[in-house]
């Protein structure tokens, strides 16, 4: 019931928005991300219980990539080291900007289907498996 998928994206794509066009485009109801290494020119990245995102310049290496996927929206959080070895992460948002290469694998699980709702314990959306 595991289905691997694996694809790379090439300079200038958008990493986050580009796995959810994955996602949409193989119309996967249940995934998570497995690995991604590559390297981004920018990262923008939502620290936790933080309202505002951390905004860095590359060259930054991928160091981890692990999420969630549902049909409409992808649960990332991302590592990432600066030139100098400096190592930042968080959840990664919209404007994560591909620099050279990013070599994504993920699953996808034909026997599950997974969505968002709001938890008003939380604050949030949060994971529903079906």
């Amino acid at each position: 019931m595991l289905t691997p998928h694996a694809f790379r994206l090439t300079l200038g794509a958008d990493l986050k928005r580009s796995i959810l066009a994955y996602v949409k485009q193989k119309d996967i109801k249940a995934g998570s991300l497995l690995s991604c290494v590559g390297c981004l020119s920018h990262a923008s990245i939502r620290l936790a219980n933080e309202s505002e995102s951390l905004e860095l310049k590359g060259p930054l290496e991928i160091l981890t990539l692990s999420g969630t996927l549902t049909p409409d929206h992808v649960h990332l959080h991302i590592s990432v080291a600066d030139k100098t070895g400096r190592v930042y992460g968080g959840h990664l948002q919209d404007g994560s900007i591909v620099s050279f290469t990013a070599e994504v694998c993920l699953a996808e699980y034909a026997n599950l289907s997974f969505s968002r709702e709001q938890d008003d314990a939380t604050g949030f959306t949060e994971l529903v498996v079906k």
